[in-house]
């Protein structure tokens, strides 16, 4: 199972959700594909990620962005390997300054976004990783995190770091066969 885990204000409909399900279903393995979408609250994605991980022993984790964060957390509670795309590091601290009114981007669903989801997200701080659970994909012009926090956090892991870019990571559709051969999904 291969389960994509979305960043903030995102959802499952991310173009790399969609690539990663093309391409799964490419493999004939289309039913081994899970993207939920998360609650705004990281404590209730968090609930529900680990429900999902729980019925998926064996899973593999994309998390981009403040998915990465999410999937860092997940990959040392439960030893599973996840592939990280321009994974915030501290979102508690990158966040911060968007405690209020927020519309998410693909369904216009507008909540609140609290100083409690801060305090929610820090609770899922993970003090030191296991290097060999990580492929880290980060590039260089990221205008939303600086990739070289990810890539300091994530030392010892296996990297690729691509110069240019952005946030959305659009090249993604460029590296779908190396994020399948680090999660065991044959060609």
């Amino acid at each position: 199972m291969l389960i994509y885990i979305h960043g903030f204000n995102s959802s499952p409909a991310s173009s790399k959700a969609g690539w990663l399900q093309r391409e799964l279903e490419r493999r004939g393995r289309g039913a081994d594909f899970c993207a939920p979408a998360l609650p705004h609250s990281p404590a209730a994605a968090a609930a529900l990620l680990e429900k999902l991980v729980r019925a998926h022993r064996d899973a593999c984790l994309v998390g981009s962005s403040l998915g990465g964060y999410y999937a860092t957390w997940l990959a040392e509670k439960f030893a599973l390997r996840a592939v990280l795309v321009n994974p915030a590091v501290r979102p508690y601290e990158l966040l911060a300054g968007e405690v209020g009114r927020q519309k998410n981007f693909h369904t216009g669903e507008e909540y609140d976004f609290t100083a409690e989801h801060i305090a929610e997200l820090r609770a899922l701080e993970v003090e030191s990783i296991t290097p060999a659970r990580y492929l880290l994909m980060v590039e260089t012009g990221d205008e939303v995190l600086d990739y070289r926090h990810a890539v300091e956090r994530y030392r010892g892991a296996r990297q690729l770091v691509i110069a240019g870019g952005d946030h959305s990571f659009s090249d993604f559709a460029d590296y779908l066969a190396a994020v399948c051969e680090f999660c065991g999904i044959a060609a």
